[in-house]
């Protein structure tokens, strides 16, 4: 064994479905200031008006979904880390989840005392986004410089239109797509408009017209959350053989009443049955495990809604999950994951 880890990084889940557990999750999720990106003050306090009552909500929602081994996502991401070890010859796999645990902070310091000096950091998500990616690689990055660590860090880079990524997409989902099916919705997770707009390095291009992401600079596309969802969508289409009418965009988990990017998959939903969709199957490529946004969101209330606005069957396509191509896939882009600036 070698020097070397590989340390595997998700979103993370509360401890259990329990609403104490799932407050104390909330608070560390959302107050990263990553994820609500308002002064200290007014996110203390937009926080705490939302922990009065969305745990007992998000209790009840996480209860609805969890398996008998835990939280689907920890579970899920405990077998890409097994699959993982077959792959990964340089040294130890690990996991961590940025919210929960385990740790990103437990598991470096863990691997610090144990001699390990490199570290290929890889946040599981395929698109970029300050909420997702940034928050990671921050926080590595905070627990190496206050602990003192001795370690250097590789960084996969967001993979949203890797060959590799997009032929395991495609693999894991064509035996549902032969299934037969009218029409396929590519659900992305959401975020607030501004997120996009902050980072733009024009200051004058995102969400400026209807076309922006599909003409986005190579400058503007590095952090334009938004153009790489749809760049992914489009790769998928065309590696899948689908025509231009057989799928379509859009973004869910919308929170608080800012404005959050479109079309919203809640409308699409209604709009897809209106139309005269009977058979929609759905996939969320922003996740590379199942979740409570794609499991309780979209496979419950989703599909739910979907009948009621007068579909007859929404089909959930699971994500990559433990996929083996999925893992040969991950462990060639971290392979290929550049060498970080010292933190």
């Amino acid at each position: 064994m070698t020097d070397h880890a590989l340390l595997l990084v998700n979103l993370g889940s509360p401890a259990s479905t329990s609403v104490a557990d799932v407050r104390s999750y909330l608070n560390q999720f959302l107050m990263d200031p990553y994820v609500i990106d308002l002064p200290w003050p007014v996110r203390r306090l937009l926080v705490s008006l939302i922990l009065i009552k969305r745990p007992e909500q998000s209790a009840h929602a996480y209860a609805s979904i969890w398996w008998d081994e835990g939280s689907p996502l920890v579970v899920l991401s405990r077998r890409l880390q097994q699959r993982m070890t077959e792959q990964w010859r340089q040294g130890p796999v690990e996991l961590a989840m940025r919210y929960g645990e385990p740790s990103i902070e437990s598991t470096l310091a863990r691997l610090a005392a144990q001699g390990i000096r490199k570290v290929t950091l890889a946040p599981l998500y395929p698109q970029f986004a300050d909420s997702t990616v940034t928050t990671v690689i921050e926080e590595a990055r905070r627990v190496v410089r206050e602990r003192n660590l001795d370690v250097q860090f590789s960084i996969l880079q967001p993979f949203y239109d890797q060959p590799e990524y997009i032929e395991a997409l495609v693999a894991s989902t064509r035996p549902h797509l032969e299934q037969g099916f009218d029409h396929l919705l590519l659900s992305f997770h959401g975020l607030p408009e501004r997120h996009l707009t902050k980072l733009d390095p024009t200051g004058s291009h995102c969400l400026k017209d209807a076309d922006c992401c599909r003409n986005a600079s190579p400058a503007v596309l590095a952090t334009c959350y938004r153009a790489q969802c749809l760049r992914t969508a489009a790769a998928f289409a065309e590696h899948m053989g689908l025509s231009e009418g057989q799928w379509s965009v859009s973004f869910q988990s919308r929170l608080g009443r800012a404005k959050w990017i479109e079309p919203y998959t809640e409308a699409r939903l209604d709009e897809l049955a209106k139309a005269g969709v009977k058979k929609l199957l759905v996939m969320c490529p922003a996740f590379v495990a199942d979740c409570i946004e794609t499991l309780e969101e979209i496979g419950d209330r989703g599909r739910e809604q979907f009948i009621e606005a007068g579909g007859e069957e929404l089909v959930l396509v699971p994500c990559l999950n433990d996929d083996p191509q999925w893992a040969a896939a991950l462990n060639t882009l971290c392979e290929r994951a550049p060498l970080a600036v010292k933190a």
